[in-house]
């Protein structure tokens, strides 16, 4: 079995573990997490190679733990404080108590709309601890509709798997976006992009569907390849794979955008094809995405929250699956960075086909929500 750490606190526990069997794993996660009988909830995160497993580790922890509350899912990695766990068994749980707060888990978008009117209205909205099945056509229009009905902020990611796509909200759901419902929440979230951007924002002029034609009333490849060259690039190929666009988020007052990948382009027709639709008036960056990049985006984010959160309880990371020792270089890069802002503060979560921010769905992103002690109370 991997060495495994504890980290406890009076409202939050986290352990993590990896071992040759889900029983082990999750007996060493019990041991770490000790007695938890006044908790409200618990988030335990898997990987892939424990996906058929996910309902037997949960019912374990909770008869272990006393926790009897269990939300989660499946990653083809797992995180916790300053570790990560990729390509072998492993298991990544917390349990916390969240006093002032009052919770609902739901298994669908009605579901959770249904909670929050029977939970009543708080003066900051509901917060929403989310996962999605990547497979549900539906996903893309779950999202937003959760967000507007609940008048709710969400933070998750998609479950990401080679087997089974398990996911729990109090119960096991299959085929849905499911999760934890939180009234008069104590939080605070950040979002990390991982890309450098090439240049400012160009205005669509021309495009059909996701072939972008031109970019502020020029041929868009022509605008691209000057952008490059701007940037010191003189061959594309340089930077195959690191190459992306950014769409910005409308209303964002914190310079958020989406970045959808550069497909291919039309020497020919002097076009460009990316991984989303747009039209004219539409606004379009490029950018770079690479290890140094997502580093500084990274410690960016984590100043940041710090400034807006400086006594954290416990937090949850959802990270994209092309992160991780993908892009840092080495598995444990990412998430220590996160504990050397930090420090042992417990924390779990995973890497997924795509993360939550508020009300939209981004990719090769990191979202980071904390856990803050509420205002007067020092229990």
């Amino acid at each position: 079995m991997d060495p495994s750490s504890l980290l406890t606190g009076a409202r939050f526990a986290m352990g993590h573990a990896a071992a040759d069997t889900w029983q082990k794993a999750a007996r060493s996660v019990a041991e770490q997490l000790g007695d938890r009988d006044e908790d409200d909830v618990g988030f335990v995160y898997v990987t892939d190679r424990l996906a058929d497993r996910l309902g037997d580790i949960a019912s374990f922890l909770a008869a272990a733990t006393g926790t009897l509350h269990w939300c989660g899912t499946v990653g083809i990695g797992v995180c916790a404080t300053g570790r990560e766990y990729f390509d072998r068994p492993a298991v990544a749980a917390m349990s916390c108590r969240l006093p002032r707060s009052r919770l609902a888990s739901f298994g669908s978008v009605d579901e959770a709309i249904a909670a929050r009117g029977e939970l009543g209205a708080g003066p900051g909205g509901a917060f929403c601890i989310v996962h999605g099945d990547p497979r549900r056509r539906e996903l893309p229009g779950d999202i937003p509709r959760l967000a507007r009905d609940t008048d709710g902020f969400l933070v998750g990611g998609l479950t990401s798997s080679r087997g089974a796509f398990s996911a729990l909200a109090g119960h096991p759901v299959d085929g849905a976006l499911s999760g934890l419902l939180i009234a008069d929440a104590h939080v605070a979230v950040g979002l990390t992009q991982g890309c450098a951007p090439l240049g400012g924002y160009h205005e669509v002029t021309g495009a059909d569907d996701n072939i972008v034609v031109a970019l502020d009333g020029r041929p868009a490849m022509d605008v691209f390849v000057e952008t490059l060259a701007g940037a010191g690039v003189t061959d594309p190929r340089a930077l195959s794979g690191a190459l992306h666009v950014a769409l910005p988020v409308t209303g964002s007052d914190t310079g958020d955008y989406l970045v959808r990948n550069l497909l291919g382009l039309d020497p020919e027709a002097r076009t460009i094809a990316i991984g989303d639709r747009v039209e004219p008036g539409d606004a379009l960056m490029f950018c770079r995405r690479d290890a140094e990049a997502a580093e500084a985006d990274l410690r960016r984010m984590l100043r940041d929250l710090k400034a807006r959160a400086p006594r954290p309880c416990g937090g949850l990371y959802f990270s994209c699956l092309a992160r991780g020792p993908g892009m840092f270089g080495e598995e444990g890069r990412e998430l220590g960075i996160v504990a050397e802002a930090l420090g042992d503060l417990p924390l779990v979560g995973f890497f997924g086909n795509g993360e939550i921010s508020f009300d939209r769905l981004y990719a090769y992103t990191g979202v980071l929500a904390l856990f803050l002690e509420p205002d007067g109370d020092r229990r």
